[in-house]
């Protein structure tokens, strides 16, 4: 019986293009280790112990990469936006309430204003900061969480957006505009200890949810709308 000659390897290496040569030519899976630990060595975003390469384990790392800036127009432009859905939402509530002899009462019309605050910084909260009001403006600033040569411009679309909401409002509702005006209903000293306190709920929530970074930020809107929902239950 003859025995088949067996075909020589050709002199030539092969190519990823020849038939039966590997897709990718030039890696040697004999050095893949030491092409991933050097790898690994050379990159300045993950931090990896000598232990770990060593081993063949890695510890669990994460990368967390920086926003990219914000531009002072976009801020004040999303300050603006929301500003105006804040104050158009709350006050129309109002406006409806008194329109429909009362049917949304007191609980819905808590429960508008808390929830245009909460959606207001869950969709702006990361570009401006949402802070929807002058005294959260100058708190922020006065804890040297945001530059006081921004206050004025924020100050002033927040002013602006009030006014744009009011003849919005006007516009659409007009002359039904009661319901919208707030006016005590006890005396001065009454009216002064509910302002002080609901002011002092909002201003400690807000600075303790938005400036202490063991909060859980992604929370804030809904602990501040929540806040404020309290704070028109309590006072009406």
């Amino acid at each position: 019986m003859e025995s088949e000659d067996v075909a020589s390897a050709p002199s030539t290496p092969v190519t990823p293009g020849t038939p039966g040569a590997p897709l990718f030519g030039g890696f040697k899976p004999e050095r893949s280790g030491s092409v991933r630990r050097s790898l690994l060595k050379s990159c300045k975003c993950f931090s990896v112990e000598a232990w770990a390469l060593e081993e063949g384990s890695l510890p669990s790392v994460s990368c967390a990469l920086p926003p990219p800036p914000v531009s002072l127009a976009r801020k004040v432009g999303a300050e603006f936006i929301g500003t105006l859905i804040l104050i158009f939402a709350g006050t129309a509530t109002a406006i409806v309430n008194q329109k429909t002899q009362g049917s949304e009462t007191l609980i819905g019309l808590a429960a508008s204003t808390g929830l245009a605050v909460m959606i207001v910084i869950l969709s702006t909260g990361h570009i401006s900061g949402a802070h929807l009001n002058p005294s959260v403006t100058i708190a922020f600033a006065a804890l040297r969480h945001f530059p006081w040569k921004h206050v004025p411009v924020y100050i002033g679309a927040q002013v602006m957006a009030s006014l744009c909401a009011a003849f919005a409002l006007k516009g659409i509702f007009h002359p039904v505009m009661g319901g919208g005006v707030t006016v005590p209903s006890g005396g001065y000293g009454q009216a002064f200890a509910l302002e002080f306190i609901i002011t002092f709920n909002l201003m400690f929530v807000v600075t303790a949810v938005a400036t202490d970074t063991r909060a859980v930020g992604e929370l804030a809107g809904i602990a501040v709308g929540a806040t404020v929902m309290l704070n028109i239950l309590i006072a009406g």
